[in-house]
């Protein structure tokens, strides 16, 4: 069986989460082999530990170095594992690749992770909940089984956070036609603070109301202030905000105080203003699916039935058309993307996508038959 060859240390969950749904045998070279500190970075053997424990029989190879990895994974197992995620990134990071392999294990999927549950690089765990969720139940992924709850809030850098995911398995999944977004309808957020004077989560709301309340009215953004052992170990505070449309797309945007010790600090009132800014901004981008989501989109088209599935999607980040030609080495699936020019009468924001795709028909195996 032939093994795929890359170098460099980006896009290094990408490959790791195809080579294990593929079954396609991996080698990377070269990881940060020019840096001071060449080699695997702890957050990414973190990463590594967290596969090995979801599968069963993963062979992993690392040179002394830490620059070369070799990974041939194993059968998705699934169960209940528990894992401590590294502080240096937060449980988004590890939570984004479990979501894109949970439906496909042999049992349904339950994991406490602990760490950071909120920090300025990662989509938060929060932000995964309100999109990366519904967007499963879209592809028929869904039942009671699904769900993210943030047990204890971590901000970043102590952490201390714990969030409980599980997900249902399915033998296979369906494919979807999602080309019309519709109109935004409300806009949900959750603003929270740890460690700090409540106060803050009621001036963060405050600023992303002034912002809002000049687009549409049906705007709630509640808060969470959590005190004592679940608060973590950090001190920090942030929004999250989601915009609905009558079609059920929903576009996200988030923001998280800069950790203490690091960089300058943030008012509350910028960080609600900045963030506002921030969910038009995707709004404009538009789509149906919104940018932090748009892989995961593309993931489960590509395993779909061998049907068609069509998705539209705002303009593509650089991280999702890595992702593209990764799905093509590993699944040798390419997608028809069509540029749809935004129209100057509607003023509908940016020019948009429309990707299309036959899925390779990918059934779950190793799922036990009832």
């Amino acid at each position: 069986m032939a093994t795929l060859s890359y170098e460099g240390c980006n896009f290094f969950r990408q490959r790791l989460v195809l080579s294990t749904l593929s079954g396609k045998r991996l080698r990377i070279r070269n990881i940060r082999s020019r840096d001071d500190e060449p080699g695997l970075r702890e957050f990414e053997a973190s990463f590594i530990r967290l596969l090995d424990k979801v599968t069963n029989g993963t062979r992993i190879e690392i040179n002394q170095t830490g620059t070369v990895l070799f990974y041939e994974p194993g059968l998705l197992y699934g169960g209940s594992v528990e894992h401590d995620c590294n502080v240096q990134r937060s449980i988004g990071y590890y939570l984004e690749a479990l979501i894109m392999l949970a439906p496909f294990m042999k049992s349904p999927f339950k994991a406490i992770l602990k760490g950071v549950t909120n920090d300025p690089t990662d989509p938060s765990v929060d932000l995964l909940k309100a999109t990366a969720i519904p967007l499963m139940k879209k592809f028929g992924i869904d039942g009671e089984g699904l769900d993210i709850k943030v047990v204890k809030r971590g901000i970043a850098p102590g952490g201390g956070g714990e969030v409980h995911f599980s997900c249902p398995v399915r033998r296979t999944i369906k494919p979807i036609v999602f080309t019309d977004p519709g109109k935004i309808k409300r806009i949900r957020g959750m603003a929270y603070s740890v460690r700090v004077s409540p106060q803050m989560a009621n001036r963060i709301v405050d600023s992303a109301r002034s912002v809002l309340n000049k687009f549409i009215p049906d705007i709630y953004i509640y808060t969470d202030h959590m005190k004592g052992a679940s608060s973590g170990k950090s001190p920090g505070f942030g929004l999250t905000l989601v915009a609905e449309t009558l079609n059920g797309t929903l576009l996200s945007a988030e923001l998280a105080s800069t950790p203490q010790g690091k960089g300058d600090p943030v008012l509350p009132e910028e960080l609600g203003k900045n963030c506002a800014k921030l969910l038009l901004e995707e709004i404009y981008r538009g789509g149906c699916v919104d940018s932090t989501n748009q892989s995961l989109a593309l993931l489960y088209m590509t395993l779909c039935p061998q049907d068609v599935s069509k998705v539209l999607l705002g303009p593509l980040s650089p991280y999702t058309i890595e992702f593209l030609r990764h799905i093509r080495d590993f699944f040798q699936i390419m997608f028809k993307i069509e540029t749809q020019k935004a129209d100057e009468d509607e003023q509908k924001g940016g020019d948009k996508v429309l990707m299309t795709c036959v899925g390779v028909g990918y059934t779950n195996l190793s799922k036990t038959i009832k």
